[in-house]
């Protein structure tokens, strides 16, 4: 309950400057100044969305982890033709891209990118021994160069005074650029998180309220109005011990539940809404019901009330990976099977292997069922409906 009496300070500077003090007129009401303010929103740029979201807010942080880590962990199959190969040069690649850096390590980090920026930049480097590694650049440090048509060629990588290029387009061009569809822009992409911006900063803004009401005891802002009926004024002495009393023993959460004691015309005027009046828990959690909307989470496997949408968690967490993860995924494996394919020869694509994502076993176990009991299929026939090769055509280890 931080407070004070502005003409005051002033009054005292004057004096210790050897000063006129100010002459003030002394006033028995109390007139209270309200100013609109227009709503301020935290800034666009990928540093502060990934302080500002990933980094303080907990409903943003575990929607970016809970995506990148659903996608990170699925295997990926590579095939040339109706081939499948079970071992592969690229497949290596992708299993140890860098040393000491796993591939689902290095997935997770290249979708938390695309769901916080909506851009993943990708470098290959092709070492010395003859051993390729992919290395992942920081967004903010990465700017799209254009040829003089306005088309993309490239990417400039700074890092402190340096700064250097990495061709995007020609053959073996050692960069790729992955980005979200954005409509006003044809060189980056849009993130999710940005869309949540406004969800966001209320979410963040009701918890910043919510921890200064605590250390306030719980107390609304209010003024404590003087009013005595004698029309005199509070003496320098009792101004400065009110103060103390009031600072010292009726803030913070120590001072919660004590008993506030006036006297001398003394009143307290609240001047702010209470939680109740806030309906501060709604004001959270449809903040929170924004922020899944966007990433393309049912708030339903957060425990976010007032979701309704799905019947019970594993209809849910269906739809979570067929609409969100699946689609991030596949678009994914098929920009790096037009990367990285062609330099190792062949007609290369890379897919996940969904029999793996046990989000699906239960539709997994269904088509299973109606393939088994369909009569009129051949084994072969029905090992290709599923996903699998021919027995016919199965390589040996």
């Amino acid at each position: 309950m931080a407070w004070k009496w502005p003409w005051r300070g002033r009054a005292a500077t004057r004096t210790a400057r050897g000063e006129a003090p100010c002459q003030t007129k002394m006033a028995t009401g109390l007139v209270a100044l309200h100013v609109d303010q227009r709503a301020s929103w935290i800034a666009r740029d990928y540093s502060t969305l990934a302080r500002e979201g990933f980094m303080r807010n907990p409903v943003a942080h575990r929607f970016v982890r809970l995506i990148s880590e659903a996608a990170s962990t699925v295997p990926l199959l590579l095939y040339e033709g109706k081939t499948e190969h079970e071992t592969h040069p690229l497949l290596d690649l992708l299993t140890e891209p860098q040393a000491g850096l796993d591939g689902t390590a290095f997935f997770e980090r290249l979708y938390g990118n695309l769901l916080i920026s909506g851009n993943a930049y990708i470098e290959r480097l092709d070492l010395p021994s003859g051993r390729s590694e992919l290395h992942l650049l920081r967004p903010e440090r990465v700017t799209v160069e254009t040829d003089a048509d306005g088309w993309p060629v490239g990417l400039t990588y700074r890092s402190g005074a340096s700064a250097r290029f990495i061709a995007t387009t020609g053959p073996a061009a050692p960069g790729l650029h992955l980005k979200l569809f954005h409509p006003l822009d044809d060189h980056y992409g849009f993130p999710p998180l940005e869309a949540a911006l406004m969800a966001l900063d209320i979410h963040n803004a009701a918890g910043a309220w919510n921890k200064a009401l605590l250390d306030n005891s719980a107390r609304p802002s209010g003024a404590l109005v003087y009013a005595p009926k004698d029309g005199g004024n509070l003496t320098d002495e009792q101004f400065e011990r009110l103060k103390a009393e009031l600072e010292e023993g009726y803030t913070g959460a120590a001072g919660a539940g004590r008993p506030l004691l006036l006297e001398g015309g003394l009143d307290w005027k609240a001047m702010g809404y209470s939680p109740q009046d806030m309906d501060f828990i709604e004001a959270k959690n449809g903040a929170a019901r924004d922020i899944a909307l966007a990433f393309g989470v049912p708030p339903m496997l957060l425990g976010i009330p007032g979701d309704n949408t799905y019947a019970n968690y594993a209809e849910a967490n269906r739809a979570f990976y067929r609409l969100t993860v699946l689609p991030l995924m596949a678009r994914t494996a098929r920009a790096f099977s037009l990367w990285l394919g062609p330099l190792y020869g062949g007609d290369l694509r890379l897919e996940h292997d969904l029999d793996r994502l046990e989000g699906l076993s239960i539709e997994r176990e269904a088509l299973w069922r109606r393939i088994s009991q369909a009569q009129f299929l051949t084994d072969d026939e029905k090992r290709e409906a599923v996903g699998y090769q021919p027995l016919h055509e199965r390589r040996l280890p």
